[in-house]
């Protein structure tokens, strides 16, 4: 077994879009490419199957604190990882649960140990510290495992940012210390990635990258981004990280975001995502298409027994009607919710394989300025 490791194809000659090939453990992934959100072991409303078969995801990520709490780590074990649990063969990304704990504000309190919590299935009481973190990662079986951060709100002040920031920096060295005085488990290689912070504030996320780059892990995630901040701080800072990132490593936008910010996340430098949008989104009735956006609820699409969307590589979206679905979700069936899922993300990765073509071609620039006012139309 060997760890993690990047080849970069192409560069588009206009922007900072890369296409590379990343390899684990547990197979190869074309980047550009986008994570569906399976937080407890599981993309909700969709199977490993339809993961595999019709969505074409080359990688799913999980959640530590979810599955910690939820089924535990002792299940995990005793099942032999997350693949084998969930019955997912392709590789697997886990996040540390600093986001998650980011989101318990009001029942959370950080400390340098490590972040108290209670837990929001039964209220009960949990520490979450880099060492334990690190460990709980190790037992769920991510091929990449993320460090433990605090995640800084949008709208804090420079010197909370600052001092936070330096909080997450001292915690990377800790997260790499006990990585490595422990082994992978179940028999493949586990590869650690640190998290960039720093807010919104140019300086400290200078420093923030260099921090993490000299520790030479084989990739760097860009956290603290897609909190409430404006696209264009979004955009600024993203660019801002990417400049000042190793070329030669894999650059992970994390929880980003709408069709139109992956596109030009891609074009600054981006190479992985992951965001809830397409899942949660389409559970709610607002799908993704390759003509816009549509809201399957109003009464436009009663009578509108054309495909969901044929222009994208899904059974599902091919051969199930707009007017079809808008009677399934006005009928709260459960298919409904699969129906809408399935489509939205295969939706992402048919656009995320669109345009690492495009970056083959070299003509990334102008496709992705095109695409990005017809994703935008509200149909």
């Amino acid at each position: 077994m060997s760890q993690l490791s990047f080849e970069l194809i192409a560069q588009d000659p206009l922007t900072q879009a890369r296409a590379g090939l990343m390899r684990t453990d547990h197979g190869e992934i074309l980047t550009p490419v986008f994570m569906p959100v399976g937080t407890a072991g599981c993309v909700k409303a969709v199977t490993s199957s339809q993961l595999k078969r019709e969505i074409h995801a080359r990688i799913i990520l999980g959640n530590t604190y979810h599955l910690y709490l939820r089924p535990g780590t002792s299940v995990l074990e005793n099942a032999g990882g997350i693949h084998k649990f969930m019955n997912w063969e392709g590789p697997v990304l886990t996040d540390s649960g600093g986001y998650q704990v980011f989101s318990l504000s009001g029942t959370r309190k950080i400390t340098e140990e490590g972040v108290v919590f209670k837990s929001h299935i039964d209220g009960s009481p949990h520490l979450f510290t880099p060492e334990k973190v690190m460990d709980i990662q190790r037992s769920i079986g991510g091929d990449i495992i993320m460090a433990f951060d605090e995640c800084t709100a949008f709208g804090a002040g420079y010197e909370y940012a600052k001092t936070s920031m330096e909080l997450t920096h001292r915690w990377l060295d800790r997260c790499i210390g006990q990585f490595g005085n422990t082994a992978d488990k179940y028999g493949y290689t586990q590869n650690l990635f640190p998290i960039v912070q720093g807010g919104v504030f140019e300086d400290l996320r200078k420093q923030s990258c260099a921090f993490v780059a000299s520790r030479d892990a084989l990739g760097i995630a860009i956290g603290g981004l897609s909190v409430g901040e404006p696209d264009e701080e979004l955009y600024g800072m993203t660019a801002l990280c990417c400049a000042h990132l190793p070329a030669r490593k894999p650059r992970y936008l994390m929880g980003v975001g709408t069709p139109w910010n992956l596109l030009e996340c891609i074009g600054l430098g981006v190479d992985m995502f992951d965001c809830v949008m397409p899942t949660r989104n389409g559970r709610n009735g607002m799908l993704f298409t390759s003509k816009g956006i549509i809201n399957i609820d109003n009464k436009k699409w009663e009578n509108d027994f054309s495909p969901i969307d044929d222009d994208i590589e899904c059974s599902l979206s091919n051969e199930y009607s707009k007017a079809y679905l808008r009677h399934l979700m006005k009928s709260r069936e459960f298919t409904a919710l699969t129906i809408a899922s399935v489509h939205n993300l295969s939706f992402y990765l048919h656009l995320i394989r669109q345009a690492r073509a495009h970056i083959l071609l070299g003509d990334f620039a102008s496709w992705k300025n095109q695409q990005k006012e017809i994703l935008k139309e509200r149909l």
